[in-house]
């Protein structure tokens, strides 16, 4: 196998490589300690009784050591290369690792009352709360939702949305008739007299015009007049007419009761109620709205709509001082002190979380191990064995380690029990 790329690696992953070749080092010096140890005793024994039990204790501790790097070694490749039986065992059962870590995670960790008693042990509203409180915190929130929005926004197909916006226009604004609802709208302005301001500002706008437009007077009426009178009686014909219309205006501005206001009253009254109830007027007013809202129109003020709403939207979410990330900030502020302070907000917003949490589990379990599982499948078997090595491999060489030191004092004690029986 060969081993992953340095520049592959984390910062981490480069320090735990070091101390992985440490160790390796350090259980291979063992090794060799009691080879050399080993030898020497085998040596000198015949001439030094006493080392045949360091030879033993030497001998002990290379079979222990041997066994340790054997085993050790298996896990990862195959000893020396040689393709020994149930060896390698992590590069060839790797998917099965990971199937049977993916089931262990399942069954339990992925489980309903798992997750709730973790859940209800946490202060989960209370901290949110506490956290959102800060108003450095709902602003980057506001400023993460508003990048989220404009993605959406300017993901959205625009012809797409246009026919939606037209489609809900003419099921809801365009198609149902328009007389019925607007006559008892009408009716209830005129019963409540919400429509004498109107009436008002339209008398006022109309006495304003007069004001400044009485040349407009000139020659009106005395145009129709008989060309053998005077002029002066056509200037009096005309001046007689505007300041008539001044005297007019100026008394139905003045009377609240003048006839006229009552002829506009009874007018607005009977319009209300043919609107409601009069064939004729509701089939006129339906083919005027046709007209005025056919389909090349309907389209147009969808796309304008539409148009107008995404650029005002997309200008508002980029600008950290706009009145929208700004109120959205703010409330995500106010949320974040209500949830630290309300005890039962706290309890609901906890149990809603705690009860999707387990509805997900429940029911989305298996699907969320088996990410475990594929992922593990996907891996490279060479990478997956190294970084399997680089997490584990350490403590590992310290099992070649011990058993090199209690080999050795097996041997050493096998030896000196076989030594006293027979001797």
């Amino acid at each position: 196998m060969s081993p992953t790329p340095t520049a592959l690696l984390s910062p981490a992953d480069q320090e735990r490589r070091r101390g992985l070749r440490l160790m390796k080092g350090v259980a291979l010096g063992a090794l060799v300690f009691m080879a050399v140890l080993f030898a020497f005793a085998f040596a000198f024994q015949q001439q030094i009784p006493a080392l045949a039990y360091v030879r033993a204790f030497a001998e002990g501790g290379m079979v222990g050591a041997l066994a340790d790097w054997f085993a050790v070694t298996a896990l990862f490749r195959h000893p020396l290369g040689i393709p020994i039986p149930h060896t390698a065992i992590i590069p060839n059962r790797k998917d099965e690792i990971g199937q049977n870590l993916g089931e262990f995670v399942e069954t339990e960790f992925l489980r309903g009352d798992v997750v709730r008693t973790k859940l209800e042990a946490t202060a989960i509203a209370a901290r949110l709360g506490e956290w959102l409180a800060e108003p450095k915190h709902a602003e980057r929130v506001a400023a993460e939702a508003s990048i989220i929005a404009s993605s959406v926004l300017q993901a959205l197909s625009d012809d797409d949305v246009q026919s939606v916006i037209e489609d809900l226009a003419r099921e809801h604004l365009i198609a149902p008739e328009w007389g019925p609802p607007l006559g008892g709208w009408l009716g209830r302005i005129v019963e409540s007299g919400a429509h004498h301001g109107a009436v008002d500002l339209a008398f006022e706008t109309v006495a304003a015009w007069l004001e400044a437009n009485k040349a407009a007077f000139t020659g009106l009426v005395s145009r129709r007049l008989p060309s053998w009178l005077p002029g002066v009686a056509h200037r009096l014909v005309d001046d007689t007419v505007y300041n008539e219309a001044v005297k007019l205006v100026g008394a139905i501005r003045a009377d609240p009761q003048h006839p006229a206001r009552r002829a506009i009253d009874g007018y607005l009254d009977r319009l209300a109620d043919n609107l409601q109830h009069d064939p004729g007027t509701i089939g006129r007013l339906e083919d005027a709205k046709s007209t005025v809202f056919d389909s090349p129109r309907v389209r147009e003020l969808a796309a304008e709509a539409w148009n107008t709403a995404k650029a005002g939207l997309l200008t508002s979410l980029a600008d950290p001082q706009s009145g929208l990330r700004v109120r959205a900030a703010s409330a995500l502020a106010e949320i974040g002190v209500r949830l630290t302070t309300d005890a039962a907000l706290q309890r609901r917003v906890d149990g809603w979380v705690t009860d999707a949490a387990v509805f997900l589990v429940d029911r989305y379990r298996h699907d969320i191990a088996s990410i475990i599982t594929d992922t593990v499948e996907h891996w490279d078997p060479a990478e997956t064995t190294e970084k399997i090595e680089l997490m584990v491999g350490r403590d590992l060489q310290y099992i070649r380690l011990n058993g090199t030191i209690v080999g050795a004092l097996a041997g050493l004690l096998i030896f000196s029990i076989a030594h006293a029986l027979l001797g």
